[in-house]
């Protein structure tokens, strides 16, 4: 099962990835954590990427594709992986087919963007001791305050409602007309996020099922 997941930032794609790995036993490729093991191993390719970080420039499209080869010829990937992160982009989904890199599944988590605008401006992160809390979620006791070390909490700025907006609207004009291009392959699933991370990795779990039959 080699499945790409989709979905605007703060769907929780991460947490979703997590709970398929340990499911069907396959593992999650993450293309930052990729490049900076190869970078880390010293690999040819993480050499590139290395001296093209150090310039300040991005790692193209052929060196990542370089890597997810690599990687996807280790042998825990012989039952199928989780691709986190990669492709964004329509090039970058073509580029990856015409390397010989075939996806059975693109996994969409499916969150209004309102919702993601209230998950990711409400989070508070203590910069003291790294705690992480939620206005409505996950609240400290008086919302100012860590629970565990009682410095203020922040809003990150990641976290701010304007930087979010930003990254959905990058988000809705790059990364979503791969719903369209894996859909018109018969590859699309949709999972709508629910606000109980249970109830979506339930639901997550049900559309995979049903597509596999």
């Amino acid at each position: 099962m080699k499945i790409i997941l989709l979905g605007a930032p703060g769907a929780g794609k991460g947490t979703q990835a997590e709970n398929i790995s340990k499911k069907y036993n396959i593992p999650t490729i993450s293309t930052g954590n990729m490049i900076r093991a190869a970078i880390h191993n010293g690999t040819e390719l993480g050499k590139q990427a290395e001296s093209l970080i150090n310039a300040g420039k991005l790692v193209p499209d052929e060196v990542v594709i370089g890597m997810i080869r690599e990687r996807l010829a280790e042998d825990d990937c012989n039952n199928g992986f989780i691709l986190d992160g990669f492709p964004r982009t329509i090039p970058q989904a073509e580029a990856l087919g015409k390397m010989g890199v075939e996806i059975d599944m693109a996994l969409s988590i499916e969150v209004a963007d309102e919702e993601i605008v209230k998950r990711m401006s409400g989070r508070r992160v203590c910069p003291a001791c790294g705690m992480t809390y939620h206005v409505d979620f996950k609240p400290s006791t008086d919302n100012k305050h860590c629970d565990a070390c009682q410095a203020d909490l922040i809003i990150r700025k990641d976290d701010e409602p304007a930087t979010v907006l930003d990254r959905l609207n990058t988000y809705h004009e790059t990364t979503e007309p791969l719903k369209a291009f894996y859909g018109e392959q018969g590859k699309l699933v949709m999972v709508e996020g629910r606000e109980e991370l249970a109830e979506t990795t339930k639901a997550t779990f049900e559309a995979i099922e049903a597509f596999l039959k």
